[in-house]
């Protein structure tokens, strides 16, 4: 089977809006969560987020371009600009019908949504504008995205809740390895924070009000965030020979499912999906020096993950530096996998091990290496990116050094 590599990486999040900012932000470990601001957010009990401040859609696209594109959309279409400009890719009329595009989302067009549900519901208007639908539906980005480049294989897009960007990078890496395609464009996005969006999860009760602290005793709830991520991923030997940097190999994908609740994670099923990413890079888990934690800062989800690494990799469990960067840019929901991916590439290339920020105190139930606080320099040739899902949808990415 054909490598696949990594040779375009971009991104806009609450950490910045390149993915050269967010690799000094993750290696700094600086807070993107702040007071969220935006129309009603006084009627909600939740009121922090990763949210993107100072963001203007007109600095960026058209009036008629803004008009077709909801915020993950625009999102989606920043990174995947800035990930082509790196991989300094050009789509011929050869290649793009051997280039695709596959999007991880979850909420996709919330922003209309929410905006036309005010529209017609609490100000009675009886007409909407007529691209709502294109706006709105979870597609958007990524049809937007190939249109833009002239990616003419296969494009679509993933919804599994928080595993989305996983599983639509793990496809996207499956086609290449499979000679499918040669080049993707592949990642996730996500843009939930409006009134509606928010009201939504507060029901669930798994959300913070004052901070997101994965692994820590004193965690009380995630933290949502949004923005996107996009990565540009082409067969090895076609990069080297076009003398693209490589940023990392993506060599192993694994996904599987619980199939016992729709919120409770299940030990069984994340173990089954980290020792297929294992198998299916042909690593033993002596190999892994970083784990990108799911790490939401919920009390199942955090135990039940580091149970799950203890059940695979054993003593060498011990050894293994596993942080949650969710503790500084949120959870992204469906884009939450890509802006993690950045932390796994910064882990190889840069020998930067991301921090789990605003730790207070150990769990029992958490005892791995945490990576607590303070990044860490640490030289590691292999990594995991996990991604655990409401459904029961696990997505485990396996990379390695270029």
């Amino acid at each position: 089977m054909r490598r696949v590599v990594i040779t375009g990486a971009g991104s806009v999040n609450a950490l910045g809006r390149s993915a050269s900012e967010t690799f000094a932000a993750l290696a700094e470990g600086r807070c993107g969560i702040v007071d969220l601001a935006f129309r009603d957010v006084e009627r909600l009990s939740i009121r922090i987020g990763g949210q993107i401040r100072g963001y203007s859609a007109e600095e960026h696209f058209s009036r008629s371009e803004i008009a077709l594109y909801d915020p993950f959309t625009q999102y989606a279409l920043l990174s995947a600009r800035e990930a082509m400009e790196q991989a300094g890719l050009e789509i011929s009329e050869e290649l793009s019908v051997r280039a695709g595009v596959i999007v991880g989302t979850s909420g996709g067009g919330l922003h209309t949504q929410d905006e036309n549900y005010r529209l017609v519901y609490e100000e009675g208007k009886n007409r909407v504008h007529p691209f709502i639908v294109p706006r709105l539906m979870n597609n958007s980005a990524a049809s937007h995205v190939s249109m833009k480049y002239g990616l003419k294989g296969p494009s679509y897009c993933v919804a599994t809740a928080c595993s989305s960007s996983n599983h639509a990078i793990g496809q996207a890496f499956h086609m290449i390895r499979s000679g499918t395609t040669d080049v993707m464009l592949t990642g996730g996005s996500e843009s939930m924070l409006v009134f509606g969006g928010i009201k939504a999860w507060e029901g669930l009760r798994v959300m913070s009000k004052d901070g997101c602290r994965p692994f820590s005793r004193t965690r009380n709830g995630m933290v949502q965030g949004e923005g996107a991520a996009m990565f540009v991923l082409e067969e090895r030997e076609r990069a080297i020979a076009r003398g693209a940097t490589i940023l990392a190999e993506i060599s192993g994908f694994a996904m599987t499912s619980d199939a016992s609740d729709i919120v409770m994670p299940s030990q069984d099923g994340a173990a089954r999906a980290i020792e297929g990413a294992l198998r299916d890079a042909q690593m033993n888990p002596e190999d892994v020096g970083y784990i990108n934690a799911h790490g939401t800062g919920t009390t199942a989800n955090d135990k039940t993950e580091c149970a799950a690494v203890r059940q695979v990799f054993g003593a060498h469990a011990d050894s293994l530096m596993i942080s949650s960067t969710k503790s500084m840019h949120g959870h992204l929901i469906g884009g939450t996998g890509a802006v993690e991916l950045l932390a796994a590439i910064m882990a190889l290339r840069d020998g930067v091990i991301a921090p789990t920020i605003s730790y207070e105190e150990p769990d029992p139930e958490c005892d791995l290496d945490v990576v607590p606080n303070t990044a860490r320099d640490a030289k590691v040739t292999a990594v995991l990116s996990n991604a655990f899902a409401f459904g029961g949808l696990n997505a485990v990415l396996a990379l390695r050094a270029a």
